[in-house]
């Protein structure tokens, strides 16, 4: 059980500017003057030193004072002053007013007891001050406001809020306040916070921002609490090393894990690329045997230049598998389980591209080490129109599969390798395709004819392995794609619709050639969802092309209602083989099939359909019509009344779903409700319930809580989930990992103070293994 109280009360500055709060709350929120903000315009002639006077009464003496009494009015640029009284002595350059008393220019708006405002340095002291920053909900109090020379303010014995009037949830009080208009920070010394009218934290001296221009100092602290972590507590600090350059150094220490460091540089490099470097550690992690040393690196950069190039980097990697399941990491979630290490660097021209590339993916909790692309070359050319509306592509590459392993004896899924050494290989391949297509209202068509041109070049592999140290493959595809369109007026449940009937059909042929002499280097088995039925491809990657001679039959209706907004649509279709399928993705010891290969594909099927006003289906089925078996289908309800409400019905099911850690399969049907609801004006309910039908067990539950109002907003929620607890060597003693974690989490936010902003339903929504996802793919 986990309880978490967490206090924001700044964001970190961004290299990039944040996005702005919900435009609908911050109108609401946005705090106005007592008395209307005029559209006061500079004079476009330059004569902003002009001052325009009027009043019911007046009197002067020429060179020395002017007198005004009675709705007294004076402007000067975007400057605005309202009294009841002002003396203006022309000798001093001096004006002071009080009774009434206004001031306003572009940014403010102020109302105090007693002005003196000093024309000649452009400058003024007012007296019991109220404050007001136009189109923010800042607003407060000083004993004394100064305007000085330099456009910067001077607040004395001062305070200032986000709430509105009247309401006390939170005032931070200061002796003084000084706001640098050009630094655009502020300074604050002696700040008191209080909350609720009770006094909850002292700062002898701090410095907020007043825009999003970044200065270094520490960031506010944050606090929590937990019965894995024990007691946490972090304090930021930020480092505005350049315009283009920015460092946060994070110090959390943890009572029952020790001193965690995290670090993140970032920069930009000129005007398209960017990038940054994160180095996290914890030295002795208390809470595992052996006390083990917990580090994490990460790198990433992407950008463009020379307006032809681009470039990408990623690379990341971890002291143990559970890393990001105990530490809460800058980089990653715990759900993630894939570290990429990728790097990448392209040429672009309007018809042909080129690229080098090399990646090496780890994955968390996985025994066998994926194959590494070191490197890949490629180059495409794209000729449309090539001649007599004929289109010709050209695809090509060259790629080293390095193993970290070669050589050595290694598990593999493919039989053929099974209990033999790691091959390594070289790969060529060639890609020409010819293509004719036709296009028109009714309807489409394309002819298409494609080459695989490949050789392997294999290495590192046993004597008396199945595989070759050279192959020489060429397979010829033919493709012939049709698709015809139909409508109709149609009137189903008293209401008028637009149906569509939209058939197709492809003839696919590939060739054959035996290839269970070529190892298996990024290749695997594709899903059979209805847009896949019509594929060109059976398997992901290269190594294995299997032989076509099929017919896929599809067809897609739609209901559009009398404003062209989609209602419904449902697709079906099946493919249907007329030769058996001689290049399965994995042979035996004899280079027999291990597949039994049917006549025909599954049946897949999608439904997505807008039932009744706010009330939302959508689905699909994968279903093997020879079997008579489900072999794969997900179904979900929603009712969408309106913003911030939603309850959803889930269901799913997966069967034959493998283990990545053992050869295991187990079959998935989980069910799920998922809501989002508010109880009163700003306050919200956020919930989600997954129940695992053939365990008979609860694998996660959130609850949550969320009120928000324009000063403040506080979050407190409830969490039950299964753990990914991967085998882990880091410890002497393997640990003892709780199959399931349970927590209350408590999060507030003060608004004003530099916060991480608002608290939303919809990060609440994300929260936990299953994140919220519109399911519906209407054309709307």
């Amino acid at each position: 059980m986990q309880i978490r109280y967490l206090v924001a009360l700044s964001l970190l500055p961004q290299l990039v500017m944040a996005g702005e709060a919900p435009a609908e709350r911050v109108s609401q929120c946005i705090i106005q003057p007592p008395v209307p903000v005029p559209d006061h315009q500079s004079d476009k002639q330059g004569t902003d030193k002009l001052i325009r006077i009027s009043s019911v009464d007046s009197e002067a003496q020429m060179g020395k004072q002017a007198r005004f009494s009675g709705d007294v009015t004076l402007i000067q640029g975007n400057r605005l002053i309202k009294a009841d009284e002002a003396v203006l002595d022309q000798r001093k350059e001096q004006l002071d007013a009080n009774g009434n008393l206004v001031f306003q220019d572009s940014a403010f708006t102020v109302t105090a007891d007693a002005l003196q405002a000093r024309m000649k340095n452009n400058s003024a002291t007012l007296k019991g001050a109220k404050y007001w920053l136009h189109g923010q909900q800042v607003h407060g109090d000083a004993n004394e406001l100064e305007i000085t020379p330099n456009n910067n303010l001077l607040l004395s014995e001062t305070n200032f809020t986000t709430c509105p009037p009247g309401d006390s949830s939170w005032l931070l009080e200061a002796d003084k306040i000084k706001i640098d208009s050009k630094e655009e920070w502020g300074e604050i010394w002696d700040a008191r916070l209080r909350v609720g009218g009770i006094p909850v934290l002292y700062v002898p001296y701090m410095t907020v921002p007043v825009s999003d221009k970044r200065k270094t100092g520490l960031l506010f602290p944050t606090f929590s609490t937990s019965s894995t972590n024990g007691v946490e507590f972090a304090l930021p600090w930020y480092w505005n090393i350049a315009p283009e350059y920015d460092m946060t150094f994070t110090p959390q220490y943890m009572s029952n894990r020790g001193l965690f460091l995290k670090n993140e540089f970032r920069y930009l490099a000129g005007e398209a690329q960017k990038g940054q470097v994160n180095l996290e550690y914890l030295g002795s992690d208390r809470s595992l045997a052996g006390s083990p040393d917990r580090y994490l690196y990460h790198w990433e950069h992407q950008g463009a230049f020379d307006n032809n190039w681009r470039v990408l980097a990623n690379y990341t990697d971890v002291s143990d598998n559970n890393f990001f399941n105990d530490l809460n990491s800058d980089v990653a979630q715990a759900t993630d389980n894939q570290l990429s290490r990728v790097g990448e660097l392209s040429y672009f021209q309007n018809n042909w591209n080129a690229g080098i590339r090399v990646q090496d993916i780890k994955v968390l909790g996985e025994d066998d080490e994926p194959y590494q692309v070191m490197p890949q070359v490629n180059f495409n050319y794209f000729s449309p129109d090539l001649w007599q509306s004929l289109d010709f592509n050209f695809a090509s590459e060259v790629t080293n599969f390095a193993h970290i392993d070669a050589g050595e004896l290694g598990q593999s899924e493919d039989p053929l390798l099974a209990n033999q050494t790691i091959p390594t290989a070289t790969r060529l391949h060639l890609e020409p395709t010819l293509s004719w297509p036709i296009y028109g209202p009714a309807g489409s068509f394309v002819s298409e004819l494609k080459l695989y041109q490949t050789n392997y070049w294999q290495r590192d592999f046993a004597t008396d392995s199945a595989l070759s140290s050279q192959v020489n493959r060429t397979i010829p595809q033919a493709r012939l794609y049709g698709q015809v369109n139909f409508e109709r007026q149609t009137r189903l449940f008293d209401a008028n619709y637009r149906q569509t009937l939209e058939p197709q059909i492809q003839y696919l042929y590939v060739g054959y050639q035996n290839q269970s002499d070529i190892g298996l280097y990024d290749t695997g088995a594709l899903q059979d969802d209805f847009y896949g039925l019509f594929r060109d491809r059976r398997y992901t990657g290269l190594d294995r092309i299997a032989n076509a001679n099929q017919v896929t039959l599809g067809v897609t209706t739609r209901l559009f209602d009398k404003h062209n907004e989609e209602q419904l649509k449902f697709s079906i279709g099946q493919i249907f083989y007329l030769e058996d399928n001689k290049v399965p993705l994995y042979n035996d010891r004899n280079g027999n099939e291990l597949e039994d290969t049917p006549s025909f594909s599954v049946l897949a099927a999608e439904l997505d359909a807008k039932l009744y006003e706010d009330f939302y289906f959508s689905g699909a089925v994968q279903y093997d019509t020879k079997e008579q078996e489900n072999q794969k289908s997900e179904f979900t309800l929603d009712y969408r009344p309106g913003a911030n409400k939603l309850v959803q019905l889930s269901y799913r099911y997966v069967p034959d779903l493998q283990y990545t850690d053992n050869s295991e399969t187990v079959d998935i049907s989980q069910a799920g409700i998922r809501g989002a609801w508010p109880i009163m004006d700003d306050l919200y309910f956020v919930g989600n319930w997954y129940y695992d039908l053939n365990e008979s067990r609860s694998i996660e539950t959130y609850t949550g809580f969320q009120y928000e109002s324009c000063c403040w907003a506080v979050r407190l929620s409830y969490h039950y989930r299964i753990k990914t607890n991967y085998d882990d060597d880091i410890a002497t003693v393997q640990d003892p990992r709780d199959q399931f974690e349970s927590g209350v989490y408590l999060n507030f936010v003060i608004k004003g103070l530099g916060g991480s902003g608002p608290l939303g339903v919809e990060d609440m929504l994300n929260e936990g293994l299953f994140n919220y996802r519109k399911p519906l793919y209407l054309r709307n």
